[in-house]
């Protein structure tokens, strides 16, 4: 990990643009001009995995096939595979502030298919196809369950009416893969696109001396395509419906605790593979990003276990994870690893020392650190340590505008005496410069507090379903006096990026 370097994060989805969600467009080019411009080190994004119900990168079909709205429809044009009238005249939404992902999904697909129909008159481009499936292996399963997932009605894995097919069984398969052959080669295709539009987009950033933090959910969705084909790693009935569900009990967000839904794993059966599909899995990440952050890190020392006949997510129990024994065989497997670990939450001493153990940097968040008015807190600046990366907030967090309107008089006090606050000054800026005063070797601001937006660019309200991960910045919205303000800061506290 680079020592004393700060970054910005802004998920593509939220990049301004055309096509109604941010891509790997040239907005995406121009935002690492942007982050070598104020002299940064790290784009930090989310998941790039494919969003379901409720449009959440944490609950995805695949662990790791891509999400095909990033997928730039004027870098298609330019290949020849669409032309520019295919979509320059499509609504893709009316606010340019909001992603509007109903209206996406279907304007999308007939655009896509359209360009997947003109890759594949190519016989250069079915031999490249091929290629791709040679080296992304879990590729020909994802195609094949997204294709049987829209043949029925786009249902969720459990509620295919075809039990067979849920169950793999061969014939049942066999059945499908000729019935579906086009829209199955319609999947490949767009994964290849998204994979060649963001292997060029992090080449640039890295030739440019940027570095991308990615984002590795912990647990995948029951509708996925892991527990389809690897129903023996997660606890599971015969026909794949979840036994118990992961989320945590009462906290900040939520009295009656969060229930997330994601199916449990089977440690045992992972244990007795030696870990094999999480050192597959880590190693897929890295591939795609320069540092991976694991979310929920806390689940590796202890999970929390809802059973199946729950009223609310308080109705579990705290079980062991795999500890440290997994992280050894990663290690062993791969090496040393570029990795963050999302340390929030219950942090208990047994979380603790697998952070020790493993040696990861984990996160502070400022936001918390100035609740307790006496800066008791773990996450106070002065309480950050080097070996840890530094957010006044994250996706999950408040905009820094909306979380000190929500703070009492007493703690606004505390916070302007505390920072310096200048007279006048916004606080978004002060924060800022908090933030990047401390020691923790990295920081990193999220792009609506660099742009001093209102609570309403928040991105995600934890627990809740619907009108998330839709926040999309205004080019206009980047001033020049707003980049020099996070170039500044940068120098100040010796954080510039020496890479140029």
């Amino acid at each position: 990990m680079e020592k004393r370097a700060s970054g910005v994060l802004m998920h593509i989805t939220s990049l301004p643009g055309k096509q109604g969600v941010g891509t790997f467009g040239q907005e995406a080019y121009n935002f690492v001009d942007f982050l070598v411009e104020t002299d940064q080190t790290y784009w930090q994004i989310l998941p790039l995995t494919t969003t379901s119900y409720g449009d959440s990168p944490y609950q995805s079909f695949s662990a790791t096939a891509g999400n095909t709205h990033l997928i730039d429809l004027e870098l298609l044009c330019k290949q020849g595979y669409l032309a520019k009238e295919d979509f320059e005249t499509v609504n893709f939404g009316d606010d340019l502030e909001n992603v509007d992902y109903a209206r996406i999904f279907e304007a999308r697909r007939p655009i896509l298919e359209k360009a997947v129909a003109k890759f594949m008159q190519s016989a250069d481009n079915q031999k490249a196809l091929a290629e791709f499936e040679k080296e992304a292996t879990w590729v020909k399963d994802y195609a094949e369950f997204m294709a049987i997932k829209e043949f029925f009605g786009n249902k969720a894995l459990q509620e295919w009416d075809d039990k067979a097919v849920v169950r793999r069984e061969e014939a049942a398969l066999e059945t499908y893969r000729e019935k579906l052959k086009d829209v199955i080669t319609y999947h490949k295709v767009t994964q290849y696109f998204f994979y060649q539009q963001w292997a060029d987009l992090k080449a640039y950033a890295n030739e440019k001396g940027i570095k991308i933090i990615g984002d590795m959910p912990i647990y995948v969705s029951a509708d996925s395509v892991e527990v389809w084909t690897m129903p023996e790693l997660f606890k599971v009935d015969a026909e794949k419906n979840p036994l118990c569900i992961a989320g945590v009990p009462a906290d900040s967000f939520s009295d009656d605790g969060q229930l997330w839904g994601n199916p449990i794993y089977d440690w045992e059966n992972h244990k007795k593979t030696n870990y094999a599909w999480w050192v597959y899995r880590i190693k897929e990440g890295i591939k795609l990003y320069d540092l991976l952050r694991i979310d929920h890190f806390k689940g590796f020392s202890d999970y929390w276990e809802i059973r199946g006949d729950y009223k609310t997510a308080n109705d579990g129990s705290w079980q062991p994870g795999p500890g440290r024994a997994l992280f050894d065989v990663v290690r062993d497997e791969l090496g040393e690893l570029p990795i963050i670990a999302e340390n929030l939450g219950y942090i208990d001493a047994k979380a603790e020392q697998l952070l020790t153990d493993t040696a990861f940097p984990g996160m502070k968040i400022l936001e918390f650190g100035f609740y307790d008015t006496e800066g008791k807190s773990i996450d106070a600046p002065h309480n950050c340590n080097k070996n840890s990366v530094a957010y006044n907030g994250t996706h999950d967090n408040e905009v820094v505008n909306g979380w000190y309107d929500n703070l009492t008089d007493e703690q606004k006090a505390f916070v302007d005496a505390y920072t310096h606050r200048h007279e006048g000054e916004p606080i978004t800026q002060t924060m800022l410069r908090t933030l990047f005063a401390t020691v923790s070797d990295i920081a990193i601001a999220t792009m609506q507090d660099i742009l001093d937006k209102p609570a309403e660019s928040r991105m995600n309200i934890p627990n809740t379903v619907g009108g998330n991960w839709q926040w999309r910045m205004l080019k206009e919205d980047l001033t020049d006096e707003r980049k020099a303000f996070l170039k500044d800061i940068t120098a100040l506290y010796c954080r510039k990026n020496t890479f140029k």
